[in-house]
């Protein structure tokens, strides 16, 4: 099996196996949810609300534009906020088609009107340069396999003065949560090496962007971009 073929298979899993239980660990609404944010990510409930709310908050509220949403996973953060992004066309794209149907069921669960999906890359993005107003990527870069090309194509999808905001785990915060992600995350799949640190991030994104902010929720990496 090749590596694009373990890929799939790994996220072909995770879409029939793991999304009921990463939802309640995005959410903190299972006790296997909290347990995890409290054992792994060293989260409780206030600062896990913190990254979640840093890393949305780039877009504005009355957000009008066109938004990549890359991977959508199975929405289970950003779907409720697009129901209220009535004037916003938003695409959301994920590898797993089976991650992807979560969060179209979603959508459809909660009478979204606004949203399409499709089945792809990050790495070769199926969109002409300069589509899109916001490039959103929550918890998605600390599993790609080719994080050169991600952040190569989620910049050239991105139009001059567009935003490019999100969050995914960087390493060197924290003892505990590295060792988590050496020894469980990587092993597993779900997460890939290597990992950027907040200084490696913060000096990647400023060479790429006119502006670039990155802060931390403990071993979250929040980044806000200006193309």
């Amino acid at each position: 099996m090749n590596i694009h073929e373990e890929i799939k298979a790994s996220y072909k899993s995770l879409g029939k196996g793991f999304a009921n239980m990463y939802d309640g660990i995005i959410t903190r609404s299972t006790l296997l949810g909290k347990m995890m944010d409290s054992l792994v990510w060293e989260l409780n409930a206030e600062n896990a609300a913190k990254w979640i709310n840093d890393a949305l908050s780039p877009i504005p509220d009355n957000f009008s534009g066109k938004l990549l949403e890359v991977p959508i996973g199975t929405g289970v953060l950003t779907v409720p906020v697009y129901k209220n992004m009535n004037d916003a066309n938003i695409t959301c794209l994920d590898y797993s088609a089976d991650m992807m149907k979560n969060a179209e069921n979603r959508v459809n669960a909660l009478g979204v009107k606004n949203v399409s999906f499709v089945q792809g890359d990050v790495g070769a993005l199926p969109f002409e340069d300069e589509s899109f107003d916001v490039v959103l990527s929550l918890n998605g870069f600390h599993a790609f396999p080719d994080k050169e090309a991600a952040y190569k194509e989620t910049y050239r999808v991105l139009r001059t003065g567009g935003i490019f905001c999100g969050c995914f785990y960087i390493a060197q915060e924290f003892k505990r949560t590295d060792w988590f992600v050496k020894h469980m995350y990587v092993p597993k799949g779900f997460f890939t090496p290597p990992f950027e640190t907040k200084s490696s991030l913060k000096e990647r994104l400023s060479e790429m962007y006119s502006e670039a902010v990155v802060s931390t929720v403990k071993a979250e990496g929040i980044f806000r971009c200006v193309k």
